[in-house]
């Protein structure tokens, strides 16, 4: 009987098993898992704020994981094409495959902005069901949130109670932010901008920032010399005030053109851990709404 009682409190002071194994292809939607889930999750990230979402290797490791994982949490959209579906595909895990409740996509849940009317390489590297990079207007989180929270209690429904209480306490937090992010970034609207890869249309529609260029002719191709120069050219009739890249391309396009043009170059996290400042999702809008404020000074 004294045994009994032994393994019965040493069973209680161990950690409880995390109820879901959840792989996340990107760091906001492992962020965001965190912020639902909690401590009846474990959650790995396959990439990190430095690395470019549309070309990561599909390496052993992370196809371990995905053998192991409950849940995959991708934007979607043809972000992860070269390489998830290999993941999903070489993992033998049933679960994950598109179309089963352990497959999640983010960009399901949004309005897409700039899809293509016509589908053609010869236009880069477009993707068919829009902009991917949803991540970068705070506002769609709450929607993400809300059905990642109703998939959650959809495969743990012992626990459903839990990630619906967690994504209200979210949700009402990330509100009081989203009102203060709005307030605070209102000296940006209008503000006319150039950016080096088509990557913040989301961004422009939350904030107001006006667009008027792009330093990539083509969405992934490198500009030249020649095409930065007419780029150069065109700043001095319709002048933006600032150049934005995401902190995953190298800067050198972004910054050729601030030097001659005199208008800051800003690195932008992008997602979490993109720049030292965005540690998670609230730090994330943060380091954003500050830097872009910065380049107007």
């Amino acid at each position: 009987m004294q045994r009994l009682l032994l393994l019965l409190l040493l069973a209680a002071a161990l950690p409880a098993q995390a109820a879901l194994n959840i792989l996340a292809t990107v760091p906001e939607w492992g962020a965001l898992a965190k912020e639902i889930g909690g401590d009846r999750v474990t959650v790995f990230t396959a990439t990190t704020g430095l690395q470019d979402p549309h070309r990561i290797e599909a390496k052993p490791s992370l196809i371990a994981r995905a053998r192991r994982a409950d849940l995959i949490i991708a934007t979607g959209v043809e972000l992860e094409v070269g390489w998830l579906p290999l993941l999903q595909r070489e993992s033998g895990n049933s679960r994950i495959q598109t179309g089963q409740p352990g497959y999640f996509e983010a960009a399901a849940q949004v309005a897409m902005r700039d899809i293509p009317a016509v589908l053609d390489r010869a236009h880069g590297d477009v993707h068919a069901g829009g902009n991917p990079h949803i991540q970068t207007d705070p506002r769609n989180f709450l929607k993400i949130g809300e059905a990642l929270a109703a998939r959650l209690a959809q495969l743990d429904p012992a626990q459903a109670g839990a990630y619906q209480a967690a994504y209200r306490s979210f949700a009402e937090r990330w509100q009081a932010a989203l009102t203060r992010w709005q307030n605070r970034a209102a000296p940006l609207k209008g503000v006319a901008v150039l950016v080096q890869h088509d990557a913040f249309p989301y961004l422009n529609a939350w904030l107001g920032l006006k667009q008027v260029g792009v330093l990539e002719p083509k969405p992934g191709q490198e500009p030249s010399s020649a095409y930065l120069s007419e780029m150069l050219a065109r700043q001095k009739a319709v002048p933006a005030r600032m150049v934005l890249r995401p902190a995953y391309q190298y800067d050198a396009p972004s910054r050729w053109m601030a030097e001659r043009a005199g208008i800051p170059a800003v690195t932008l996290a992008f997602t979490v851990g993109g720049t030292a400042e965005a540690a998670d999702l609230f730090s994330l809008f943060d380091d954003t709404v500050e830097r872009l404020l910065a380049a107007l000074k």
